[in-house]
């Protein structure tokens, strides 16, 4: 079947029959400090980074609810490479909103060119005839050894220094260097360096600015008027970052069940798959996991339909996504631990054991800043009590 006559649903279908060899690479991505070459290419090869990417450049513009569960089933293989796959993956969908000059250049060459990201506003911006000039150092760009672009973020100043605008602005690599500093406890394969710029210009047209993403009125929208590209900002980044946190808690499970129908506990004589205490351990883990997703879908799913519709989500829909994201990570998280406190010694040995990796992971991914549970979840109960909401992050 060619490229082209692909469907979402069938890009799904190749990424899990594609897992089982991530997994087996899931030592090495940690060896490496980055995800194996052989590994992008394979999940390229599944058309998985066309699924956010606009129609008018070869992509799906897919319902993001596929594309979220194609990051779950790569996360559950390997915490690394989902990780890395989930970010990587939803810029298509950001350069989906910037000026259509902007996506000619990245895509209308290669429709393959992928793009990295750091979207805190580290560096130092200053207007200039035409854009503007940038240098700086961004930290935690994930993947960006698998790209030629970068989106970073910025605050533009007024005349006494205070900050007027946030933009994000979008830039080749011949205009940026890679410093490799990623050497972690957990995601260790995420290759998440810092990209460094001396001094960069920027076109006013490769910078976009978040009011006009917080308000979905964006410059893309006219050559790509798909529904997808009238979701908050908020909503897709965020739940970029606590998915495939929800699926490396899935894989620690499975991985934990499967050990544990043939372990010993040696101290009570006992296998531990007869142990009662284990079996609701299990249980509730499960329980915990699912939850999350059953979350996160519907939410991004709500907004979609009503994206279909051409209806602007409430602040209450938005606030909701927030908080349940930032809650699936908080239960995905617990429920690794949940599993790891009773996996006994042997799975905190050195090596590759899945169990120990997620919980490495999963701890690590919890520390990125869109899952600060207390922010949201105070956002939603403003919206709750019907209190005017005013932040970015929604």
């Amino acid at each position: 079947m060619s490229e082209d006559a692909m469907s979402a649903h069938e890009v799904l279908a190749a990424v899990r029959e594609l897992a089982p060899v991530l997994r087996e690479r899931a030592a090495e991505a940690e060896e490496l400090c980055r995800v194996p070459d052989a590994s992008v290419k394979d999940i390229e090869g599944t058309g998985f980074f066309r699924l956010l990417q606009p129609k008018a450049y070869g992509g799906f513009a897919a319902d993001p609810v596929v594309f979220y569960e194609a990051v779950k089933e790569i996360a559950k293989a390997c915490g690394s490479t989902g990780w890395v796959a989930s970010v990587v993956g939803v810029h298509p969908w950001h350069v989906g909103l910037y000026d259509p000059r902007a996506q000619e250049e990245v895509w209308g060459v290669d429709r393959t060119t992928r793009i990295a990201s750091s979207y805190a506003p580290t560096g130092k911006v200053t207007v200039a005839d035409g854009g503007f000039r940038i240098s700086g150092r961004w930290h935690f760009s994930s993947g960006c050894d698998h790209a030629d672009w970068a989106l970073l973020g910025g605050l533009v100043l007024g005349e006494d220094g205070a900050p007027v605008d946030m933009r994000t602005f979008l830039v080749p690599r011949t205009q940026y260097t890679i410093d490799r500093v990623w050497d972690t406890v957990g995601l260790r394969g995420t290759g998440s360096n810092d990209i460094v710029i001396k001094d960069a210009f920027v076109p006013e047209y490769r910078a976009l600015s978040f009011g006009p993403v917080s308000a979905l009125r964006t410059p893309g929208q006219e050559l790509n008027p798909e529904p997808l590209y009238r979701l908050p900002y908020a909503s897709v980044f965020t739940t970029t970052i606590s998915t495939p946190i929800v699926g490396i808690a899935e894989g620690a499970y499975e991985a934990y069940a499967a050990a544990t129908r043939e372990r010993i506990r040696v101290s009570y004589g006992q296998k531990v798959a007869e142990d009662p205490f284990a079996q609701v351990r299990i249980a509730r883990a499960a329980s915990d996991i699912d939850a999350c997703w059953l979350q996160l879908r519907r939410n991004m799913s709500e907004l979609y339909a009503g994206a279909e519709r051409g209806e602007d989500p409430s602040a209450e829909l938005r606030a909701r996504v927030r908080r349940d994201q930032v809650l699936a990570t908080e239960r995905a998280v617990a429920a690794v631990d949940l599993l790891v406190e009773n996996a006994g010694g042997s799975a905190m040995r050195n090596g590759p054991n899945p169990v120990q990796r997620a919980w490495r992971d999963a701890h690590t991914g919890r520390g990125h800043a869109a899952n600060d549970p207390e922010r949201a979840l105070v956002l939603f109960g403003q919206a709750a009590l019907g209190l005017d909401i005013q932040d970015t992050m929604l």
